[in-house]
């Protein structure tokens, strides 16, 4: 049987463009294979949680089945398995299931539900779907399909597909991406497929999705356990195998820690900006490895000529700190600007000496450090608002996890880029990113942390070592 794979990007409660993904791949490939298979929930976008609940959304999700029913006419020797939300069977509690629906020659020719949805660490499935006893095999073309939905894989032993003597099992999935279990999923069809013999496809989500990044990485192994087709990770692929004839054993090889973390990252922003209906980002440089770190992953995922850098610097700013900040911004070849704050700042303390008693002369204390932060999240705002540029974040999670972070200061964006990377990953992706050339300057990467808010602050007056740190924080 000819199988292609479908590895595409779906925007979240976009139906009609995601319809249109399902046009397009059918216009390539739909005159030359037997079944053509999407992602989990493919139509709505995963997870589009609230969406489910709104039958104006769901009544667009059965005019999107219907017009894709029309479409297969077209095609009369193709199947199309494609994930979506449905309306609950009779006799199940509960307004949704988590769907695949089989369409072919006009017709729905079977649906399959999700059995096991429960609260992962990524989406409560329970919250929205309803559990539907069914893991009965879908018969196409000859061949018994066992189709597996999402992490429902996991409790492969309780589907009961082997004793039904399935011709192949096809796991649609919309599976995050994480660095701990970036070959996990691999590793464990593989085993299965060795246990059972019985090939297995995998066919996964890719792009981002608000604060989730699925990485694609898609793949087919035969009974054997073999390899034989690996789509690539972080982008859209459309790629067709022949599961019988299908001979060539290629390797599966999952990014490496850190290369893995720029891809998705970089898809994050790209996906953010644009599903957002943005183009372009706009980030305070500070000089320092955060903001430079920020930058560079924005430029690479959306274009040199779409990124603004701004330095903000104040009285108790390093003069280097804008030096190097332009100095990255000209490495990338990004628009930049100085806008110093100190009038800003000194009509702040002007304003509110009485109120506060403003002591200019002794500690900057705590809201004066802040009312800095501030300003600076007010500038880049406005840029947003007069020319929409979308803000991007630059605070890591050893800064936000102990509360070393301004609210509405630095903490202001539309994205946190790196708000889920300690600082010493931080200064792992900076080398990273320089691994070809140093398009951060080093002497970013080597300067002491500081927010820059006092005079001679360093980030170690107030917190631990960031080793240390952060590897109290990995355990809390």
């Amino acid at each position: 049987m000819r199988i292609t794979v479908a590895q595409l990007n779906p925007a979240l409660g976009d139906i009609e463009k995601n319809f249109e993904k399902i046009v397009d791949v059918l216009s390539e490939k739909g005159k030359e294979t037997d079944l053509i298979v999407f992602s989990e929930l493919f139509l709505s976008g995963y997870p589009a949680k609230d969406f489910f609940k709104k039958n104006e959304f769901m009544e667009h999700i059965q005019s999107a089945l219907d017009r894709i029913l029309i479409l297969s006419k077209n095609y009369p020797d193709t199947g199309i398995l494609v994930g979506i939300p449905l309306a609950c069977p009779q006799g199940v509690e509960g307004g949704v299931c988590n769907s695949v629906v089989l369409v072919y020659q006009g017709k729905v020719l079977d649906v399959r539900s999700k059995m096991f949805s429960g609260k992962n660490e990524f989406f409560n499935e329970a919250g929205f779907f309803s559990q539907v006893p069914d893991n009965h095999i879908i018969t196409f073309k000859g061949k018994n399909l066992g189709v597996v939905l999402g992490d429902d894989v996991l409790n492969f032993s309780e589907l009961n597909l082997v004793q039904e003597e399935v011709s192949i099992v096809v796991n649609m999935t919309a599976t995050p991406f994480s660095i701990k279990t970036i070959n996990a999923m691999h590793n464990l069809i593989k085993e299965q497929s060795e246990k059972y013999n019985i090939p297995f496809l995998f066919v996964n989500q890719v792009g981002a999705a608000d604060e989730l990044i699925f990485d694609g990485g898609s793949f087919y192994v035969n009974e054997k356990g073999e390899t034989v087709l690996v789509c690539p990770f972080f982008e859209e692929h459309v790629e067709t195998v022949e599961t019988e004839l299908s001979k060539k054993i290629v390797q599966y090889t999952a990014p490496e820690e850190i290369s893995g973390i720029c891809s998705a990252l970089k898809q994050g922003i790209r996906d953010y900006i644009n599903k957002n209906g943005f183009s372009k980002a706009v980030i305070g440089l500070s000089g320092g490895i955060d903001s430079a770190v920020t930058c560079v992953l924005a430029e690479q995922a959306i274009g040199a000529e779409n990124v603004l850098g701004i330095a903000m610097p104040s009285k108790y700013s390093a003069k280097q700190s804008e030096e190097y900040s332009l100095t990255l911004s000209k490495n990338l070849g990004i628009k930049f600007e100085t806008i110093p704050i100190n009038g800003i700042y000194d009509a702040y303390i002007k304003t509110l000496k009485k109120q506060l008693a403003v002591d200019e002369e002794g500690d900057v204390e705590v809201y004066l450090q802040n009312i800095q932060a501030r300003i600076r999240g007010n500038i880049l705002m406005s840029f947003s608002n007069k020319h929409e540029y979308m803000v991007l974040a630059t605070g890591n999670k050893s800064e936000v996890l102990t509360g070393y972070c301004t609210l509405y200061g630095d903490t202001v964006g539309g994205l946190a880029v790196i708000a889920d990377l300690s600082k010493t990953m931080v200064y792992k992706l900076a080398l990273y990113l320089n691994r070809d050339s140093e398009i951060i300057p080093k002497e970013i990467i080597e300067r002491a942390p500081s927010a820059e808010l006092k005079p001679g602050q360093k980030d170690q007056d107030t917190l631990p070592p960031y080793d240390v740190l952060d590897a109290v924080l990995f355990y809390l």
